[in-house]
């Protein structure tokens, strides 16, 4: 295990049971550290602060983290935090970014600009092809193209950057885990010679609720997204979508009306994509009239970090549940109906989180779990 730069041993095993721990995603995981200032100390006081709710909570047993790190170590993985200075800056922008990331490869292949490439998986032999030749001439004029290891497109995009540069891999397993099975030998390569990322812990299989969990990093680490083909309901279109509301450009290639897969990219395009025919519609996007990537994008979503709580004396929880409904609802709209200060909101958000009673919603909302 890489503890990072300043962070202890300790620290570093504490953030990882931290996150592991039952009902802690990444935007509660940062409340907490907020709150206690560091991972050893949100962790001691977890089942106490869970408990008000009613119900007995133990944090992810310390057995399961070794154990963890241990399969990390086999499989010659690291981790990256979120306030190491290597954590990509661009995700370090989006909401909700993963506080945690393993990782095989070189994480400077991040420095370079990046895009994403992303589309069907049975994709048609045109498009893999396009997808192939497109991210072959982005890798060869110094970009680097991220998509997420899938069959179709994904595969063809990674196998085209190769060819000509470098690329990075997301996948929605543990890092240990190579899925499809058929990309095994790709996803090697990946790490071999590009950077390969994993939120879940080592050893979880690729559940469907991962994937749009991956679809957020993959767009949050680019400049834009482009996207070769797609159905109209379709994992790429949620890649597009996030996209989108991370205020990063979106693009896709448009196809015949009469094969529906194709549809998703029209539909894009119809709603404001840009349309792109080729590498050079894509770097003409993303660089200015001097060939330089641009250092400014539309107005993105909050950060993340923005929403982090002072660390301040202990309030106590303002009296929220009955203002929730299963409808999401903005955060500052619970502090203003319940004239509480912001600080005894978030304490009662937390405690309703642990108990299994919150979920959490992209532009920081909330509704009853």
């Amino acid at each position: 295990m890489s503890a990072g730069e300043g962070l202890s041993q300790e620290e570093a095993f504490a953030r990882i049971r931290l996150l592991r721990s039952p009902h802690v995603g990444p935007v509660t995981y940062l409340h907490l550290l907020g709150r206690f200032g560091d991972a050893v100390s949100a962790i001691a006081a977890l089942p106490d602060l869970a408990g008000r709710g009613g119900r007995p909570y133990a944090p992810a047993p310390e057995r399961r983290i070794h154990d963890e790190i241990a399969a990390a170590r086999k499989a010659g993985a690291r981790y990256l935090f979120h306030d190491s200075p290597n954590y990509p800056a661009l995700l370090a922008e989006t909401e909700g970014a993963p506080p945690i990331l393993t990782y095989r490869g070189d994480l400077s292949v991040l420095a370079q600009p990046c895009v994403a490439m992303v589309g069907a998986r049975n994709a048609s032999a045109a498009a893999v092809r396009m997808a192939r030749e497109f991210s072959h001439e982005l890798a060869g004029e110094g970009w680097t193209v991220v998509s997420g290891l899938a069959r179709g497109i994904d595969g063809a995009a990674h196998q085209g950057a190769l060819a000509a540069g470098t690329t990075v891999g997301v996948i929605a397993s543990g890092i240990d885990i190579a899925y499809p099975p058929e990309h095994a030998s790709l996803q090697e390569e990946v790490a071999g010679r590009g950077l390969l990322l994993a939120e879940q812990p080592l050893g979880a299989e690729p559940l469907a609720r991962h994937f749009p969990a991956r679809n957020r990093i993959i767009a949050g680490l680019c400049l834009g997204t482009v996207v070769v083909e797609a159905a109209p309901k379709s994992g790429s279109l949620i890649t597009a979508r996030l996209a989108g509301e991370m205020g990063r450009h979106v693009m896709a290639i448009p196809g015949s009306p009469l094969d529906p897969r194709s549809h998703g990219c029209n539909q894009l395009i119809r709603e404001g994509a840009v349309l792109v025919q080729g590498a050079a519609d894509v770097i003409e996007l993303l660089t200015d009239f001097s060939g330089a990537v641009r250092s400014s994008l539309r107005e993105p979503s909050q950060s993340w970090r923005s929403d982090l709580p002072v660390v301040e004396e202990p309030a106590d929880p303002a009296d929220v549940a009955g203002l929730l409904t299963t409808a999401p609802i903005a955060v500052d709209e619970l502090i203003r109906q319940s004239g509480a200060s912001a600080a005894s909101v978030q304490l009662a958000l937390l405690e309703l989180e642990l108990d299994g009673r919150l979920a959490r919603h992209a532009g920081g909302r909330v509704s009853l779990g």
